[in-house]
C-alpha cells in the first residue's frame, strides 16, 4: 500500500517538471520579456514599423519586440482591426553624414621661356 502512494506522488511530482523552469526563473528577466512583447504590441497597434520601434526602445529586447509585433500583426489582421495613428516622438532620423574629398592640387607647370 505504501509503495504505491509512493509511486503515485512519484508520478505526480514527475508530472510538474514542465512547471519548474518556470518556477526556478528570474521573475525580473521574465517581466522584462513581457515588457518588451508589449512595447512590440504597441508599436503595431500605433502603426509603427519594427525598426522604429527598435529604434524608440533601445534598451528592450529585439527578440520579444519583434514576438510582441508579430503577434498584435497577427491578431489585427485576423479581427480586421486599423491601427491608430501615432501622436508621440518619432524616432530620430539617422544622420546622413556627407565627405568631401580634397581635389589635388595641380602641380604648377615649369615656364619654358625664361
Amino acid at each position: 500500500m505504501i509503495s504505491r502512494l509512493l509511486i503515485l506522488a512519484l508520478t505526480l511530482s514527475l508530472a510538474g517538471c514542465e512547471l519548474i523552469d518556470q518556477l526556478l526563473a528570474d521573475p525580473k528577466a521574465a517581466q522584462r520579456v513581457a515588457d518588451s512583447k508589449a512595447i512590440g504590441s504597441a508599436c503595431r497597434h500605433g502603426l509603427r514599423s519594427i525598426e522604429d520601434c527598435y529604434a524608440l526602445n533601445e534598451k528592450a529586447s529585439k527578440a520579444a519586440v519583434f514576438d510582441g509585433w508579430k503577434e498584435m500583426d497577427q491578431y489585427m489582421r485576423d479581427n480586421k482591426i486599423d491601427g491608430i495613428e501615432p501622436k508621440g516622438v518619432k524616432p530620430p532620423q539617422p544622420v546622413e553624414e556627407v565627405v568631401i574629398e580634397a581635389k589635388p592640387k595641380a602641380k604648377p607647370k615649369a615656364d619654358a621661356a625664361h
